[in-house]
């Protein structure tokens, strides 16, 4: 009979999520075909992200539950931040240089240069170097990775965890993380930036490295027990694609794709094997950090 509630309730959980899911993604749908907020001044589409922080704050409410039990943990924040840096500056370090390395052996002449730019899987656009445009894209940044990270590793493994296995709790998280990235290749090819065939393969690229990069924050959530370093490791992520760029006699930022690859893979390996001794530790002291 506990088995059978058991499932039942992790029934009503996978339930709860797909809804809160697709509503979200609804939102995001909307936002990117109709309202566009990242062809304006904004360079960002953060409507969507405002709506699924008010969403979580609903469901926050809706559960009985607190913020940190979420991964909002205050107590945390200043060794979760430090974490994310260690992690994300030296990784995002060894992903430029290898691409600078790569550029000038080809003779394209790179050069690092700093400016904010909409990100666009067919290439970055909207080049611009004022300081207002700066700022806009790190708060730009701070709402999506408070929204995503708050949802997919917070909200969504606190509700999935309690009847459910860490991993299987991870890989569904990971991979509706991974479709919530599919979007903007059904837009190019709406507009006609991308063909059928070229959609559809980018979709598939960005779904698959947003599971993968899914993965690695929800390790660092587990093994550190809060959002932080994870926020931090994905807010510079994105930001470094937004603001810090490599342009060549061949364009700006052509090998962007490779940069990310590398950086991400790097990331996987590292964050796996910290989980993996953090977990083993656990086993001997049974002391895991739980969110």
């Amino acid at each position: 009979m506990k088995s059978l509630n058991r499932s039942k309730s992790a029934e009503h959980s996978i339930r709860f999520i797909l809804l809160f899911f697709v509503i979200a993604l609804f939102a995001r749908v909307a936002d990117s075909l109709l309202l566009r907020t990242d062809e304006s001044i904004i360079g960002e589409l953060f409507t969507h992200k405002l709506f699924g922080i008010a969403l979580m704050g609903w469901a926050v409410y809706h559960l009985h539950i607190k913020w940190r039990d979420i991964g909002f943990n205050c107590k945390r924040f200043g060794k979760g931040i430090i974490i994310g840096l260690e992690l994300g500056v030296p990784v995002y370090t060894i992903a430029y240089a290898t691409e600078y390395v790569v550029g000038l052996a080809a003779g394209e002449s790179p050069s690092l240069q700093f400016f904010t730019t909409s990100y666009n899987v067919t290439g970055n656009t909207e080049m611009q170097s004022g300081m207002l445009f700066v700022l806009i894209c790190i708060v730009g940044n701070i709402i999506n990775v408070i929204m995503e990270d708050g949802v997919f590793r917070g909200l969504f493994l606190r509700v999935m965890e309690d009847k459910l296995a860490f991993t299987k709790s991870m890989l569904f998280s990971s991979a509706l993380f991974g479709i919530w990235h599919g979007i903007m290749p059904l837009r190019n090819y709406l507009s006609g930036e991308q063909s059928g065939g070229g959609a559809m393969m980018s979709a598939l690229m960005l779904v698959l490295t947003s599971f993968i990069f899914g993965v690695v924050l929800c390790l660092l959530c587990k093994s550190e027990g809060s959002l932080w370093a994870g926020m931090t490791t994905h807010f510079i992520n994105n930001a470094s694609v937004n603001l810090l760029h490599i342009v060549t006699s061949s364009g700006t930022d052509t090998m962007q794709t490779m940069r990310i690859s590398i950086a991400q893979t790097i990331l996987f390996v590292v964050v796996a094997i910290w989980y993996a001794r953090k977990y083993r530790k656990q086993k001997r002291s049974n002391t895991f950090d739980t969110i």
